[in-house]
């Protein structure tokens, strides 16, 4: 019996010590080291881009077991910013986001899978998670790029990435359609964490 409680004692240590490792970071609002940029066509003619200058999120991560982490992302909509405060507006409206209903449009990340490095020789992976706009909830996948991690100037310790997932407009909800060249929406994510102390 003292073996067996010996023996579960040890492989409990064991596990905790390896969960220790995966650090908690909050995504860096404050120095706004944090962009969700979008990319859509504009009749077919042109693009229209643009971002959102409110977000927040959280993640938890460890450069030797990238499978383990998470992340959490949160985007005011009624921040959207392209340029053209009429434009901005619309985008905010029951149109497309219809801000006044879901102010948020979050991000909750349900697996991490590496696929190797890019051709920079940084590391590289699949993250899946549901993706909720206007109310809906969709599976997406982003190809993530962890840039680097680090001591920071201010005497804190970051990580960074970047990541892009292409969506359909049609799938979230029913938004204005604006014909088929305007229904894909290209994604681009980058922002640093900061470690929990």
């Amino acid at each position: 019996m003292l073996k067996k409680t010996l023996a579960a004692l040890a492989i409990g240590s064991a596990l905790l010590s390896v969960n220790a490792m995966a650090a908690d970071y909050t995504v860096d609002k404050e120095g706004q080291h944090a962009f969700v940029d979008f990319k859509i066509s504009h009749l077919g003619y042109s693009f229209i881009t643009g971002t959102f200058k409110d977000i927040d999120g959280k993640f938890s991560f460890d450069a030797a077991k990238p499978e383990d982490s998470k992340i959490e992302f949160n985007v005011n909509t009624s921040s959207v910013f392209t340029n053209n405060a009429e434009r901005d507006k619309h985008i905010s409206s029951a149109d497309f986001l219809n801000a006044s209903k879901f102010a948020q449009a979050t991000f909750v990340s349900t697996s991490v899978k590496s696929t190797g490095k890019n051709a920079a020789g940084k590391d590289t992976a699949d993250v899946t998670g549901d993706l909720t706009i206007a109310g809906v909830t969709k599976p997406v996948v982003v190809k993530a790029t962890f840039l680097g991690e680090g001591k920071d100037p201010w005497g804190g310790y970051r990580a960074g990435f970047e990541g892009t997932t292409s969506l359909k407009r049609s799938d979230f909800g029913k938004q204005k359609d604006l014909g088929p060249s305007s229904d894909a929406v290209e994604l681009y994510v980058t922002f640093e964490g900061v470690k929990a102390k």
